[in-house]
């Protein structure tokens, strides 16, 4: 996203700039998911972890951060080195990091699928290639980053079950690669879309893929959005 759009007043950014966050799709449940037995088996707090890119991390973070049974979303970049993990640096789209949120939540309370689902439906576009809505390059494109095998082959999985059913108009461009780093971005950029509601960028992009989650997963909705500063302040 670019920070310079942000002072435009928001019926400037709207004539500039076009449509808003698209409409959800409905999509249907993954066929293959990770057993909720398992959630006891994974570390000692039974949560997990997976780092989901699909745009401006401002917009996937506000998604996760309502969604009951993640315990935190984490804006920051993958796919690159540490060395090149700094904003500016990534916004040249020659670094090979992605926008991204890393999603830990807690599968006794929200299945993996289920965490993908709400990607594919209301946090992005899966079928645009390297770029989502008014922003363009590679560091905005779809990628799930695994942190196991079981997670790679659930994504695989769902994604040629969507692409079989037709759910999207087109194909679903999402890369699936093993995560080898995650590098939290800078504090500025956590919890963006709670901490500036009315910029006409989120207020445009972001916060209707929130009224998106609210309306197609009530059931996995909380009003309350969990923040990393309050997660920082408890540390």
């Amino acid at each position: 996203m670019g920070l310079l759009l942000l002072g435009l007043p928001v019926a400037a950014f709207w004539q500039t700039y076009g449509s808003a966050a698209e409409p959800a799709t409905e999509i249907p449940a993954p066929a293959i998911d990770s057993p909720k037995e398992g959630a006891s088996k994974v570390g000692t707090s039974g949560l997990q972890t997976v780092v989901l890119a699909g745009g401006c991390f401002w917009g996937v973070q506000a998604v996760f951060q309502h969604v009951k049974g993640v315990s935190q979303a984490v804006s920051g970049y993958a796919g690159g080195t540490k060395e090149t993990a700094i904003y500016e640096v990534v916004s040249s789209g020659q670094t090979g990091h992605a926008e991204s949120v890393q999603v830990t939540f807690d599968p006794r309370q929200i299945s993996y699928g289920r965490i993908l689902q709400i990607y594919f439906s209301v946090a992005h576009d899966p079928t645009q290639l390297n770029r989502q809505g008014p922003d363009a390059g590679t560091q905005y494109r779809s990628a799930i980053f695994y942190q196991n095998e079981s997670q790679k082959s659930i994504a695989q999985a769902y994604i040629a079950q969507l692409d079989k059913a037709g759910v999207f108009k087109r194909p679903i461009v999402t890369q699936i690669n093993q995560l080898t780093g995650f590098y939290p971005a800078e504090a500025y950029h956590q919890d963006y879309a709670t901490v500036h509601p009315s910029s006409p960028y989120i207020a445009y992009y972001d916060l209707p893929k929130v009224g998106n989650l609210q309306h197609v997963f009530a059931e996995n909705y909380r009003e309350r959005p969990v923040l990393v500063s309050e997660a920082s302040q408890l540390n």
